[in-house]
């Protein structure tokens, strides 16, 4: 199948020869024909199967047709969670359309206001455009979705995963209620499925590949490492292969990611970092770089893990695992990109197994285990179903620090102090230990104000005297007054009366205020301006 036989317009096949394509991929064969006829669409494929094309082609081919309503606001609008995906959507619309008149443009976070003032301003036809920043120009304002005709959710769930959830709903009903609707997500279930229940009316469903089918060109495997040191050790290794051309290496963290890219930069490697707190415009210079060659490893958080298109990444290199297993998928996806050959390595460390198993349950393959001549782990890998070798901190504990074990003695207790549940039951002051004399009295002619005796010498399970503090007299002592009626004693205070409040007409006692004598002197003068 050609793309002349899905019916694409002269403009669109030009661009499309010119871009060297000539075979449409199955997720394009499936999905085109269906976007043209004006259906709402749920699409699923793996990544660098040629998704993109797949709505930004029959987005184009609308587009040639008359606008319905006269305007400046966007026909099509593509969603997208986050800029690098954003960017290289647009770089694909200004691929497609280079034969045509159409105006595009993208509207997302790290970059300037003004220029996309400008941008909202002038009549466009299609938009990509980051759910966070678009809200803020809408609450402004500034867009216009009368013309709109054809909403895209590209990387659905992973915009849920960001928490955009809310602002894709509201801006969905912001748009007109007859438009036409495109779904793209890795997976279809969960939070996906429900959103597309809101939002879609009667759509396709496509399901080109699972989560579970093996990227055939792919080769994955994971090398079992010691410590963070001998972590370093192996992506040494791997990064001195001869068939290594280029590398992306994902970090879990964005320091992280700025550390061991420094540091690789200091072994004379061609080095450079990527993550969320750089700006755009540094962003945009760093994946430039690495397409022209001039950078060979990129240290990157996940923000990379998707909307990358590098053709020259040869290996994927996950120093640090994905939290979620989804994002692995995701990772790997960076290399083999249009049918070429990749290589994703996994460096486990010892915290790393109970994600690796959700890695393996989720794409159900068990990724190849691999040692490195000389660099050989000390430790075992864990048995399936054994837990990790460093426990977790606080595993085994119950909340507070006790130990698990019945009958252990608790924190701050010594190991001989004995198991209370073998020790007599005894009251909390022994017979013979001495007391004060209050405690002696009866208790309604104890006096609170009298201190205890403090006694240390006591028994296992025994606890001393303690005399209550002023402060604690005085609150016990109002907590009193506020009981009863009038005049009305407290317990154990015989010699205590509640004072009463006067009664109408007698003379209450006067306060008078004398306020000191003011003194004069040159100051008091007024001055004279």
């Amino acid at each position: 199948m050609s793309f002349t036989e899905l019916k694409l317009s002269e403009p669109l096949l030009r661009a499309i020869e010119a871009s060297g394509y000539t075979t449409p991929t199955e997720i394009q064969r499936q999905a085109i024909p269906v976007a043209l006829e004006g259906r709402d669409l749920m699409a699923s494929a793996q990544t660098g199967t040629g998704k993109t094309a797949a709505f930004v082609l029959p987005a184009l081919e609308r587009l040639q047709q008359p606008a319905a309503v006269q305007g400046r606001g966007p026909r099509v609008l593509i969603l997208t969670p986050t800029r690098e995906l954003a960017t290289q959507i647009q770089e694909a619309i200004a691929r497609y359309s280079r034969f045509t008149k159409l105006r595009s443009g993208a509207i997302v976070g790290g970059a300037p206001y003004p220029a996309q003032e400008k941008l909202l301003r002038m009549p466009l036809d299609l938009l990509v455009a980051t759910p966070g920043r678009l809200m803020d120009h809408m609450e402004r304002g500034r867009v216009d979705f009368s013309r709109m005709e054809l909403l895209v959710l590209d990387e659905a769930d992973r915009m849920l995963d960001m928490g955009f959830i809310e602002p894709v709903e509201e801006i969905s009903a912001a748009t007109p209620a007859n438009r036409q609707t495109l779904l793209f997500s890795a997976t279809l279930e969960g939070n996906v499925e429900k959103l597309a229940r809101r939002l879609l009316k009667d759509p396709l469903r496509i399901q080109v590949s699972g989560v579970k089918e093996k990227h055939a060109n792919i080769e994955q495997r994971i090398h079992q490492a010691d410590d963070f040191k001998h972590k370093n050790q192996l992506l040494q290794h791997l990064l001195n292969g001869q068939d290594m051309t280029q590398a992306i290496v994902f970090t879990a963290t964005k320091r992280g990611a700025d550390k061991l890219a420094e540091e690789l930069g200091e072994q004379g490697y061609p080095c450079a970092a990527l993550h969320g707190d750089m700006k755009q415009s540094a962003r945009n210079r760093t994946v430039q770089r690495m397409r022209r060659g001039d950078v060979k490893v990129l240290v990157a958080t996940d923000v990379a893990a998707r909307g990358l298109d590098i053709t020259g990444v040869t290996h994927v290199i996950n120093f640090d695992l994905p939290m979620v297993a989804e994002d692995y998928v995701h990772r790997i996806g960076r290399t083999g990109r249009g049918g070429a050959f990749g290589i994703a390595v996994s460096l486990i460390g010892p915290d790393d197994w109970s994600k690796l198993a959700q890695i393996e349950r989720l794409t159900g393959n068990r990724l190849d285990r691999t040692v490195i001549l000389g660099l050989e782990p000390r430790r075992p890998a864990p048995k399936p179903g054994e837990r990790s070798s460093s426990p977790r901190s606080g595993a085994g504990r119950r909340p507070g620090g006790g130990s698990s074990r019945p009958g252990a003695p608790r924190q701050g207790q010594g190991a001989d102090r004995f198991n209370r549940s073998d020790a007599p039951r005894t009251n909390s002051f022994r017979a013979d230990r001495p007391r004060s004399e209050s405690s002696h009295a009866p208790s309604g002619q104890r006096d609170h104000a009298a201190p205890r005796s403090r006694d240390t010498s006591f028994t296992p399970g025994d606890r001393p005297a303690r005399a209550p503090s002023p402060y604690a007299q005085a609150q016990r002592k109002e907590s009193y007054s506020s009981r009863g009626n009038d005049n009305s004693t407290p317990r154990g205070d015989s010699t205590y009366q509640r004072p009463s409040a006067p009664r109408t007409g007698e003379n209450r006692p006067k306060i008078s205020f004398s306020r000191p004598a003011r003194k004069t002197g040159p100051r008091d003068s007024k001055p004279n301006y």
